[in-house]
């Protein structure tokens, strides 16, 4: 046998151990853990900046800014993020927050659309919602349910 495959073998078992660790960790079915792995790569890339390493937001967030805006909201259970359905949450990522607010609302995030890919996106808010506690990510999940079933 070849360096090469044992070396592939390695990396084959240990992204599965990865991969079961944080089914494990985080609850999420064995499909999200790939997803909540580069959720979380995508995130700290860019989204950590403002919404904090520990999805904290920006102190202060429901106060404006001198400019007038409103600071990064947490993303964790503190914030409201858990209250919009995935359908918002994923415009809001892709397009901007004024794109879904309307009315002229500017806000100091940019739509990610340009830079992000929807899987990408996808992968962000699911790293997201697997930090939450039970209740949150249950009553999110009924959020984006009922929000399906007006779309259809």
């Amino acid at each position: 046998m070849s360096r090469n495959a044992v070396a592939l073998g390695i990396v084959a078992a240990l992204l599965g151990v990865v991969a079961l660790a944080l089914t494990w960790l985080f609850g999420a079915r064995p499909g999200e853990a790939a997803a909540i792995a580069r959720g979380r790569q995508v995130y700290a890339a860019h989204c950590v900046s403002c919404h904090g390493v520990n999805l904290e937001g920006q102190p202060d967030w429901k106060r404006l800014l001198p400019s007038g805006r409103m600071p990064a909201p947490p993303h964790d259970a503190s914030g409201h993020t858990w209250h919009h359905p995935d359908g918002v949450l994923f415009r809001i990522t892709k397009e901007g927050p004024g794109a879904v607010v309307g009315n002229g609302y500017e806000s100091d995030m940019p739509g990610f659309g340009e830079v992000l890919g929807d899987e990408e996106i996808r992968a962000v808010l699911t790293f997201i919602k697997s930090t939450w506690p039970e209740r949150e990510r249950t009553y999110q999940a009924e959020m984006s349910r009922r929000e399906q079933e007006k779309a259809q």
